[in-house]
C-alpha cells in the first residue's frame, strides 16, 4: 500500500484549520451554493469542498454526493494539499493508489478527480475542493481558472466565519472595538463581491450561461454577511438589540456535537463510543474555544488504537465556582495502550506516527496538536496507560463563562 504523503509543514497546516475553530457539519448551506457552480463550472457529476485534519478528510458541504467524512488516508484530498497548484487523477480505476478505495470499485465508482487545495496562506493547505466524476474528464485552462477562484472565494468565506464569530463573542465590548472589528471585515467582503460581478462579466462574453446563475448566490451571500457587519456596527444605538449567538454551547451542546462527528467513525471500526455529561452542570453555557479540535483529536486516535468491538467512553464535566470553571474532559478506552517513555514524548509535545490496530495510517501529529491546544488555553492534560490495558486522556481546561 502506497505511503500516504504529509505536507513537510504538517503541524503548521494542522495549527491554522483549528484557528478556524469549525463545527465540521454546520457549515453545509454556507458553501453549498460554491460546491454546486464548481460542479457545474466543470461539467461534473459531484463536487466536494473538504477540510483535512490529523485522522479525518470532513466534506462540509458537497454537491452530487452525500458524504461527511473518511479516514484521511482513503481520501485523494491528502495528496491535493501537498502537491501545489492542482492534483488530477484521469482514471482512478488505473492508479496503483487510489484503485481499490472504496468509492472506486463500489458506487458512486469514480473514475475522474481534480482538486484545487484550500490555501490559508501561500504554504499553508487546510483542504481542498474536488471535482469528481464517473467518467473520464478533460477540464479546459478556462475551467481550471474558474474553479480556482471559486477555491479562493470557499477561504475567504471561511475567514468571514471566523471574524463573524469573534464579532458576535465580542458584543459586550466597547462600541469602539465592535466598530473596528466589523470595519476590518467590510473591505475584503466587498472585494468579494466585486469579484463575483468580475466573474459575472467574464461569463457573459464566455458565454457560461450555467456560471451566472450561480454567480447571483455569491452576491446574495456576500450581501448578506455585509449586512451583519453593518448591523454590528450600529451596535451603540439605543434600539439595537444583541445579535443572537445561536445556541448556547453547553455539555448538552458539546455531547451532541462530539455524537454526531465521532459515532461514524467508531460505528466503521465496530468501537461502541459513549459520551457523558454532569447532570449538576449540564446546562451552563461556556466558551467552546478549541473543544471541537481537542476533544475530536484524543476520540479519532482512541478509535485508532483500540481494535475491533472495543469502547471509547467520553466524561464531560464542568467545576464551577466563584472564582473560576474548569471544564474537564476524560477519554477512555481499551485499546492497545501506551507505555512511559510514549506518555513521556506525548507530554513533552514529541509523540511519533504509529500505525493503529486495523492498519490505519500514522501521521504523528494529533496528540502533538492537542497538547499545543490545551497549553494555549492554559490547560493541563494526564495520561494514564499501560501497554494491553487501554488509555486514559484527562483533560482540565479554565473556562470564561458566558
Amino acid at each position: 500500500m502506497p505511503v500516504p504523503p504529509i505536507p513537510d509543514n504538517e503541524m503548521e497546516r494542522l495549527l491554522s484549520l483549528s484557528e478556524f475553530d469549525l463545527d465540521y457539519i454546520e457549515h453545509k448551506d454556507s458553501f453549498k451554493d460554491l460546491a454546486k457552480l464548481a460542479a457545474k463550472v466543470t461539467g461534473t457529476e459531484i463536487s466536494l469542498v473538504n477540510l483535512i485534519d490529523s485522522y479525518t478528510q470532513w466534506s462540509i458541504s458537497g454537491h452530487g454526493l452525500e458524504i461527511e467524512q473518511m479516514p484521511r488516508e482513503e481520501s485523494v484530498c491528502q495528496y491535493t494539499i501537498v502537491n501545489g497548484e492542482y492534483f488530477e487523477v484521469e482514471d482512478l480505476r488505473n492508479d496503483e493508489r487510489f484503485k481499490d478505495k472504496f468509492y472506486v470499485t463500489d458506487e458512486p465508482k469514480l473514475r475522474y478527480y481534480y482538486g484545487i487545495p484550500l490555501k490559508v496562506s501561500d504554504d499553508h493547505h487546510i483542504g481542498a475542493l474536488c471535482v469528481l466524476d464517473k467518467n473520464v474528464k478533460e477540464l479546459t485552462p478556462e475551467k481550471v481558472e474558474l474553479l480556482k477562484i471559486i477555491a479562493d472565494e470557499i477561504v475567504n468565506r471561511l475567514k468571514d466565519l471566523k471574524v463573524i464569530g469573534k464579532l458576535k463573542n465580542k458584543l459586550s465590548e466597547a462600541n469602539e472595538t465592535q466598530k473596528k472589528v466589523a470595519h476590518d471585515i467590510r473591505g475584503p467582503l466587498s472585494g468579494i463581491i466585486g469579484l463575483a460581478q468580475l466573474i459575472s462579466e467574464q461569463g457573459e462574453d464566455n458565454q457560461i450561461e450555467e456560471v451566472l446563475e450561480f454567480i447571483n448566490l455569491i452576491h446574495k451571500s456576500g450581501r448578506s454577511i455585509l449586512e451583519l457587519a453593518d448591523e454590528i456596527l450600529s451596535a451603540n444605538k439605543k434600539d439595537h438589540k444583541p445579535i443572537s449567538n445561536g445556541a448556547e454551547f453547553n455539555l448538552l451542546v458539546f455531547k451532541d456535537k462530539i455524537e454526531r462527528l465521532f459515532i461514524p467513525q467508531a460505528r466503521n471500526k465496530s468501537i461502541l463510543l459513549t459520551v457523558k455529561t454532569s447532570s449538576e452542570s449540564e446546562q451552563i453555557p461556556f466558551a467552546r474555544n478549541k473543544l471541537l479540535q481537542i476533544t475530536g483529536n484524543l476520540i479519532s486516535n482512541a478509535i485508532k488504537f483500540t481494535p475491533r468491538g472495543g469502547f471509547v467512553e467520553v466524561d464531560l464535566s464542568l467545576e464551577v465556582n466563584d472564582y473560576i470553571s474548569i471544564l474537564q474532559i476524560q477519554v477512555k478506552d481499551n485499546g492497545v495502550g501506551i507505555d512511559e517513555k510514549g506518555i513521556e514524548k506525548i507530554l513533552k509535545g514529541n509523540s511519533t506516527s504509529s500505525n493503529g490496530t486495523t492498519g490505519e495510517a500514522g501521521f504523528g501529529f494529533g496528540l502533538a496538536l492537542v497538547k499545543h491546544l490545551i497549553e494555549s488555553l492554559k490547560g493541563s492534560i494526564n495520561i494514564y496507560s499501560k501497554p494491553g490495558t487501554g488509555t486514559t486522556f484527562e483533560v482540565r481546561l479554565p473556562q470564561k463563562m458566558q
